[in-house]
């Protein structure tokens, strides 16, 4: 790669257009830049919860979550190209089901919060949902790989989960959602 990417500005965008890894020129608000987009952001909250301290497994995965979500960016980048597959999608059912049966049942709506690892897995966890929303707006006109939406859905409860686990490893505990609580006076 060398010094692929050693000019930042081209100018090449300044009519609001981008190009795509086939060389290909899209307008910058189209259904396919919009879902690069947000993977980019989702990848940048994922980066942000990295900054925090987090126990070793958790960080370990979600590096390869980070590593992932690029290998996705560049999927989505190149029409018809497809980077994830079965494997990226069994590796996180496999780990939202070994670190969710550590966990308690829940029996009530948790709200966003905690510690603040637990509120930026969750803030990561909502980006991860408006992702998987755009790659599946995108595939209803482009064909998109399965497994790009699959690994976006497990991802989104992985990250559910993982704020849970954040939680206990601080000694806190989740934050109910209390539904029927006091009503403030008019």
């Amino acid at each position: 790669m060398g010094h692929r990417l050693s000019k930042i500005t081209t100018r090449t965008g300044d009519a609001g257009e981008t190009g795509l890894g086939d060389g290909s020129r899209v307008p910058k608000d189209s259904p396919r830049v919009r879902a690069l987009g947000d993977i980019d952001e989702l990848n940048s909250a994922i980066g942000v919860l990295l900054a925090d301290e987090l126990p070793p497994e958790l960080r370990d995965a979600l590096g390869a979550i980070q590593h992932d979500l690029f290998d996705l960016g560049g999927e989505l980048s190149i029409p018809g190209h497809a980077l994830l597959g079965d494997a990226h999608v069994a590796r996180l059912e496999e780990r939202l089901e070994a670190w969710n049966a550590g966990l308690p049942p829940l029996k009530e709506f948790i709200l966003p919060g905690g510690t603040r690892a637990a509120a930026l897995a969750h803030l990561a966890r909502t980006v991860c949902r408006r992702a998987e929303r755009s790659v599946v707006a995108l595939g209803q006109k482009d064909g998109i790989s399965a497994h790009a939406r699959r690994y976006l859905n497990r991802l989104s409860d992985l990250l559910f989960v993982a704020a849970r686990i954040l939680n206990r490893h601080a000694g806190r505990s989740d934050v109910q959602w209390r539904h029927e609580r006091k009503k403030p006076a008019p």
